[in-house]
């Protein structure tokens, strides 16, 4: 038997896409609709992935649509214990902070937070839609600096690991709890906070403890792996004390020697404890201490009115869009129309999904994608009327026209795609939203303008009620340029 020619199995290919990229396009619409219309709707959030599948879905507004919280504090001078000078924070020590509290409001999945330096000593912060101001601070007025303290073990007792499960032996003092501060006969530190690998650092829900409970993976540096290998393989049983900012976070035992620089940090935490301690070690300790000078809750600074407003001329010109399309390019048109109201769906459940935060500028942004999904079909259109023209079948000219006019989209799309990161990662918190609003809608546009309106067009341009010149915007004699020069060809072949 003759092996398969690659031409075979490329059509084999190519009808194994045609038949399953319907089902993946309701199975996205699906979604979109389960995640934007259904009430109590739970699905992921990519901000904070570790939630798993269960989490509310709701779209974040911004500060100048919802309002939020607002809170300022000062960066205070540094005594240095050894020499008695005083350091006052100066430019590049705010710049440092500055960058650390960015780093860690955004971790908490909150968008276009207003991170700015006030004056040569203050930091301004805003978050949008803020539910837990009080977490707010504790994450960002910590200064954030970790040590690792040893416990006596004839003071504090120790676990006997000879047996199993350890049993615990009482010292001449009660174990110091979480939230106390550091004892004055605990011993020397091993090492601090910035000999941690940071990309180490890690919030997660160890399912191998009994019964399974939260905690936070640390990887050490080279030096501090080295330093507490050699104390750990002789100290097994000990207690030892994680201390942020003087205050003790948890006491853990040293079960078996730790030589591989890899530690876990397990005890009573909650998914937000200890996602907050991780999110303090990644981004290091703040060069200065910081002091809440005020805090207050801000209102919206256009209020749920102007919202409305905005959204109404949104949807009056997006009508205006979806109504030139169905008069111009009529049953094209139409399909362009679904396949817009698809794309709509989707846009707004990757908004909740992400999330993002919106604000007028990223509605603007939305709009503008809009324009540019509607632009990519119009370039579609207008290469299949060129198709049919030539005489070519209306599937045909179709599939021509979408073959076609991809390499533009494409180009166009990629261009757009390009700006808005350049936007995203060289702009402010405003500038980051509307750049962010317009990569998800350009991507999805995409999807949409090529895969969802040529699925749609393939069905509807094999029924019969289809075949009519004026639903596709050409004269009868240009529809049937085909019958005539496929006439003339075989009158052609007749005569030889």
């Amino acid at each position: 038997m003759a092996p398969p020619r690659a031409g075979g199995a490329a059509l084999l290919s190519s009808r194994l896409v045609r038949r399953f990229v319907p089902i993946i396009i309701l199975i996205i619409g699906a979604l979109a609709l389960y995640v934007d219309l259904f009430p109590g709707a739970r699905f992921a959030v990519l901000s904070n992935i570790d939630g798993g599948l269960n989490q509310p879905m709701d779209t974040k507004l911004g500060l100048d649509l919802k309002g939020g919280y607002s809170v300022t504090y000062q960066a205070q001078p540094i005594v240095d214990s050894a020499t008695g000078a005083v350091r006052y924070p100066d430019s590049a020590a705010m710049s440092t902070i500055r960058g650390i509290v960015e780093q860690r409001v955004n971790s908490t999945g909150a968008v276009e937070a207003i991170i700015e330096t006030e004056g040569t000593d203050e930091i301004l912060v805003q978050v949008p839609g803020a539910s837990d101001p009080t977490a707010i601070q504790k994450l960002v007025g910590h200064a954030g600096l970790l040590t690792f303290v040893p416990l006596d073990r004839t003071i504090y007792g120790y676990q006997d690991t000879s047996k199993n499960p350890a049993s615990a032996v009482s010292g001449t003092k009660p174990l110091p709890g979480a939230g106390t501060p550091v004892p004055s006969d605990a011993g020397q530190a091993l090492f601090s906070g910035d000999q941690l690998d940071g990309s180490g650092v890690k919030a997660f829900y160890d399912t191998n403890q009994t019964p399974a409970k939260w905690a936070v993976n640390l990887t050490l540096k080279s030096a501090a792996s080295t330093t507490f290998s050699t104390w750990s393989s002789s100290n097994v049983g000990s207690y030892f004390a994680i201390v942020l900012d003087g205050n003790i976070v948890e006491t853990p035992f040293i079960a078996q020697a730790i030589t591989t620089g890899t530690a876990e940090i397990s005890g009573g935490f909650t998914s937000d404890s200890a996602h907050q301690l991780a999110t303090l070690l990644q981004y290091g300790a703040l060069p200065f201490p910081l002091y809440k000078l005020t805090d207050s809750n801000i209102p919206a600074t256009l209020g749920q009115t102007f919202l409305n407003q905005t959204l109404l001329a949104g949807g009056i010109g997006i009508g205006l869009v979806l109504l030139f399309m169905v008069v111009y390019y009529r049953l094209p048109g139409l399909v362009a129309c679904m396949a817009l109201t698809y794309y709509g769906l989707t846009v707004l459940a990757v908004f909740r999904i992400v999330p993002v935060t919106l604000t007028l500028a990223g509605i603007a942004g939305f709009v503008l994608s809009v324009g540019m999904a509607v632009d990519a079909n119009i370039l579609i259109f207008e290469r299949t009327k060129e198709e049919l023209r030539a005489g070519k079948t209306l599937v045909s000219a179709t599939e021509a026209g979408f073959n076609r006019a991809w390499n533009s989209i494409f180009d166009s799309n990629m261009s757009s795609l390009i700006t808005a990161s350049i936007l995203y990662f060289g702009g402010s918190a405003t500038i980051k939203g509307f750049a962010l609003v317009l990569m998800i809608g350009v991507a999805t546009s995409m999807f949409t303008a090529v895969t969802v309106s040529r699925t749609l067009l393939r069905a509807v341009v094999k029924q019969r009620f289809a075949q009519k010149a004026w639903l596709h915007g050409v004269t009868d004699e240009e529809f049937q340029a085909r019958a005539v020069s496929v006439r003339s060809r075989r009158e052609a072949r007749t005569r030889v």
